[in-house]
């Protein structure tokens, strides 16, 4: 499986990286499905232009807004639009991350809720086109992991529905600030906007690692050209690569507690036996709960019921709602959405006297590494060797080996 390699030269923005895709071979078809799954392909018009940026050739996007209605959508209005729309799991997450993040990034620099912003970043046609296009790509190419080098940001102004903004745009500013990413800067600052909200949007939740490998060899590229003239190329190469190194450990942005959006379900239920509350709960495990708890409690009339609650992920919580009228007897769900900070984590195995052993790994903010074995594999063990569960995880941890990865970071 090829690994994805983006470079920024010197910025990003979400045009230029969609044109590099579609330049790397990535099927129109495949760009644009997404977009008509969700309703919007009567609302533009995409074109990829052969063009050139200081002589070097690439590609150039054009979309044409032929949408007549002049709505102004919020992200509470695309949020709605992603998560009912009818779009593989593993894509609609990633859409959703990227338009979340640049969303609260917004919010927070106009001092506005974020499901209340609806300006040019997040509700133009072009915007949506991008972000959705981009992701698109990226999932069909379904690399091991994706680098990128640091972009550089420009410096001057750029002219927006809210007036003149400073170079680089406040929303910028925050979405680095948030996933503690480094950028580029020189003494000669380049006059422009190197990087757009939109572009960086999309690096900081698609990227795995914020940095080039130190030693990789090039299967095949494509170029994207920007639309401001400098006097050097504008442009944005992506590389499928092959990587010759494991990094089990990254850069600050990757080390640091992830952020992210969870719903919790929750319900009391008092006329359901045991055993369907039981196969209740596994359903939801099943169904892709992050996890679920239940337990007894007292209820009206001295009635012993089940207090059930679920985490889930955000873009799941229409379908388990479905769920609970489905498999349960309740006539009532709560529902919330909270943030919770989590730390990176990735499967694996280890070599062990035991031989290989099914592990989990997590990285901790100052990236030491912490194992830890699968709970079910220390049960294997103790049965095979009769021995105690401290016995084992102790021999475990000192003859611990070779570890091996099922996944990246995540």
């Amino acid at each position: 499986m090829d690994n994805v390699l983006i470079e920024c030269s010197p910025g990003i923005s979400g045009d230029m990286l969609l044109g590099a895709f579609y330049d790397l071979g990535v099927p129109k078809k495949v760009i644009e499905q997404p977009l008509i799954d969700l309703g919007l392909k009567d609302l533009y018009q995409l074109d990829f232009k052969e063009s050139k940026s200081c002589s070097i050739r690439g590609i150039k996007v054009k979309i044409e807004n032929i949408d007549c209605s002049s709505i102004k959508r919020t992200w509470r209005s695309i949020k709605e639009l992603i998560l009912n729309g009818h779009l593989e799991d593993k894509l609609k997450k990633i859409i959703y991350e990227v338009f979340e993040s640049l969303a609260i990034a917004e919010g927070k620099v106009h001092g506005i809720n974020s499901d209340e912003v609806h300006f040019h970043e997040i509700g133009a046609i072009d915007s949506l086109v991008d972000i959705i296009g981009v992701c698109a790509a990226l999932n069909y190419l379904n690399p091991k992991k994706v680098y990128c080098n640091e972009p550089m940001l420009g410096k001057g102004f750029v002219q927006t529905e809210h007036g003149k903004l400073s170079v680089p745009p406040p929303a910028v500013i925050e979405l680095i600030r948030q996933k503690n990413i480094k950028v580029l800067s020189s003494l000669d600052s380049i006059e422009g906007e190197l990087s757009t909200p939109t572009g960086v949007s999309l690096l900081v939740n698609l990227v795995d690692y914020h940095k080039i490998p130190s030693k990789y060899s090039i299967n095949s590229y494509g170029v994207g050209i920007g639309n401001l003239e400098f006097p050097f190329p504008n442009l944005v190469r992506v590389y499928k690569i092959s990587s010759f190194e494991d990094s089990s450990t990254d850069d600050n942005a990757q080390i640091s507690p992830k952020c992210e959006e969870i719903s919790i379900q929750e319900a009391w239920i008092d006329d359901q036996t045991p055993e369907d509350v039981s196969n209740f709960v596994e359903k939801l495990r099943i169904e892709g709960a992050y996890d679920v708890s239940y337990q007894a409690i007292n209820m009206k009339k001295n009635r012993i019921g089940f207090s059930i609650q679920v985490i889930l992920p955000v873009e799941k919580k229409e379908y388990f709602r479905r769920l609970w009228f489905d498999y349960s007897n309740t006539i009532g769900v709560r529902e919330r959405n909270q943030s919770r900070w989590i730390l990176l984590r990735r499967r694996g195995e280890c070599s062990t006297n035991f031989g290989n052993i099914k592990v989990k790994q997590t990285l901790k903010p100052d990236g030491s590494i912490n194992m830890k074995p699968e709970n079910d594999e220390i049960l294997r063990l103790k049965l095979k060797h009769k021995i105690s569960a401290y016995e084992i995880r102790k021999i475990i941890k000192d003859s611990s080996k070779k570890f091996k990865a099922f996944e990246n970071w995540k």
